[in-house]
């Protein structure tokens, strides 16, 4: 029974078992024109002679590194290449950007009002800091500003001595019990895990003097500046700014005895928190309105200066 299972499947597939070579390649490449007859010799075809393979539907079509052979030879890459060697330049990077219209390239140029002053007052800001201003983590701004709102309030209230004795003591008792209890559950479970603040232990929290010094110049610049301008201020180089420099120093008065210093720290906390991320989110409107109103400002200082000629600013001598 079983020979004759062995000649039926023999007849069906044409196998020979006498015949080692004697099989189907139509599934493989066809090597030469030799009508696709294995060479049990092994030969190579020569370089010119044209390597197929048989497709779903029986006919022959060049293999694949002929066609990408072809492709390269035509000056096209085609669209898969079998081997890539890294040294292709990205396409999309080598075209040429879009070119940005004057007229957008001017606007984008001449930024005015509000947001030319906030992106020159941001410009030097870390952006870790700006990050938290504009609550791109909402839990991570949400836990400093709560602290600091914290701390400020508890200092509105109680002298700063009391404020850092008792701050100190929350800290250490959060860290003690932690130690405690992890030492606890290491002895319980009998694991070795270790010091539970071993990472935050080996964190460098030494004052760099690179850092120092370059901190050390841009406070000094700022306050350089800051001294000239009082300077210019006071001695009235500028009829028109010493006039409006008096103006806000009277209206300071007038704050002052509405609020003391930790009221208006607290306030300004506030304002950094909410400020930014609200123009943010209107800067289309604010920007609008804020144009509105330094044009109404402008045209009412350019009728005082036309009839008040000695405020307008005399202009500076090289």
């Amino acid at each position: 029974m079983s020979d004759q299972k062995d000649q039926t499947f023999q007849e069906l597939s044409g196998y020979d078992p006498g015949e080692s070579n004697n099989f189907a390649v139509d599934d493989f490449e066809t090597l030469g024109t030799s009508g696709g007859a294995y060479d049990p010799q092994g030969t190579i075809p020569e370089q010119d002679e044209e390597i197929t393979t048989t497709n779903a539907f029986g006919g022959e079509e060049p293999a694949e590194e002929d066609r990408y052979a072809a492709g390269a030879s035509d000056g096209v890459q085609p669209s898969n290449p079998l081997i890539s060697w890294g040294d292709e330049e990205d396409e999309s990077l080598s075209q040429p950007s879009a070119a940005v219209p004057d007229s957008q390239a001017s606007a984008l140029d001449d930024l005015g009002g509000l947001s030319a002053l906030t992106g020159q007052w941001l410009k030097n800001v870390d952006p870790r800091v700006l990050d938290l201003i504009y609550w791109r983590d909402a839990r991570k701004t949400g836990v400093v500003f709560g602290s600091m709102m914290l701390v400020l309030l508890s200092l509105a209230f109680f002298s700063l001595l009391s404020v850092l004795a008792y701050l100190s003591l929350a800290i250490l008792t959060v860290t003690l019990s932690f130690r405690v209890y992890k030492n606890i559950m290491a002895a319980v479970q009998k694991t070795n895990d270790g010091h539970p603040f071993k990472m935050y232990l080996d964190l460098d929290i030494t004052l760099k003097e690179e850092k120092v010094s370059r901190v050390t110049q841009t406070v000094m610049q700022h306050v350089n500046c800051i001294l000239l301008e009082l300077r210019r201020l006071f001695l009235i180089e500028d009829l028109v700014d010493s006039i409006k420099f008096g103006l806000l120093l009277w209206v300071l008065t007038y704050v002052g005895s509405w609020f003391n210093g930790m009221t208006l720290i607290i306030l300004l906390v506030i304002d950094v928190f909410t400020l930014p991320k609200v123009y943010e989110t209107y800067k289309v409107q604010i920007d609008n309105y804020v144009n509105m109103a330094t044009t109404q400002v402008n045209g009412v200082l350019a009728q005082v200066q036309s009839k008040l000629p000695f405020l307008k600013k005399k202009a500076k001598t090289q």
